[in-house]
């Protein structure tokens, strides 16, 4: 049995380090339980998330997924499982209805297939406002207080967008997906108090402002300010393998 326990342990320590290094990850959990964001604590891959361009595809859109509010439970594994659960949760929303025959069912794509699929996964979450998944998600990282403050509305009116009580206005729906996008790039890096502090930490980069600062009331996702503070979150997300 030491023989077996050998190879567990560098199972083991093939999950942690290839996902580090494919993914572009900090280790911050024991090798074999590499924990990426809240609800996403991979334990173990599976063929074919362990070429890099699947995996890498695969990690960023569960971190998006998983920000916007879409993910029920926690994913622990790097397999069909995982697609399983980011399908079923774009479906609640709506979200690439025309990819998801194609997504649900990947064991025909060679990995360069799937990889591509991933992406284009991506982008249809990238393009995709939730409000009503990503009001709650958003609550409990940033807190209602700053949640308000950085989208420019009133606590009471957040009470019923976050209730369904009020229809969320689209300008403010565009900016809730803008945090939601911007929680995940920050995901990677910090746990909910550093996320929360990064907002009003001044930068360099925003030539001494902070971040929070550069979201003025009524600011538009695609205003120069807004622009600045994604570009410095996505510099903290984990990077393509390529």
């Amino acid at each position: 049995m030491p023989t077996e326990r050998k190879r567990r342990k560098r199972v083991d320590a093939h999950i942690g380090e290839s996902l580090s290094a494919i993914c572009g990850l900090t280790r911050r959990y024991p090798v074999g339980n590499v924990r990426i964001i809240m609800n996403i604590r991979i334990q173990s891959v599976s063929s074919p998330f362990d070429d890099p361009r699947v995996a890498s595809a695969a990690v960023a859109a569960l971190i998006r997924a998983e920000a916007m509010g879409l993910l029920s439970g926690e994913v622990t594994r790097l397999d069909h499982s995982a697609i399983l659960a980011l399908g079923a949760g774009m479906s609640r929303a709506g979200i690439g209805e025309a990819l998801l025959p194609e997504f649900l069912h990947p064991s025909g794509p060679g990995p360069a297939e799937l990889a591509a699929l991933f992406e284009r996964i991506n982008e249809a979450l990238d393009e995709s406002p939730s409000p009503a998944h990503e009001w709650p998600a958003l609550q409990d990282v940033l807190g209602l207080e700053l949640l308000v403050r950085l989208l420019g509305v009133s606590a009471s009116s957040a009470r019923r967008y976050l209730s369904g009580a009020r229809r969320t206005p689209d300008p403010v729906a565009a900016r809730l997906h803008f945090l939601a996008l911007v929680v995940g790039d920050l995901a990677g890096a910090y746990n909910d108090i550093g996320i929360r502090r990064w907002f009003d930490r001044q930068r360099k980069l925003l030539d001494g402002s902070t971040p929070a600062a550069l979201l003025n009331r009524d600011w538009r996702v695609d205003d120069d300010g807004p622009r600045r503070v994604r570009e410095l979150a996505r510099a903290l997300a984990p990077s393509p393998a390529t």
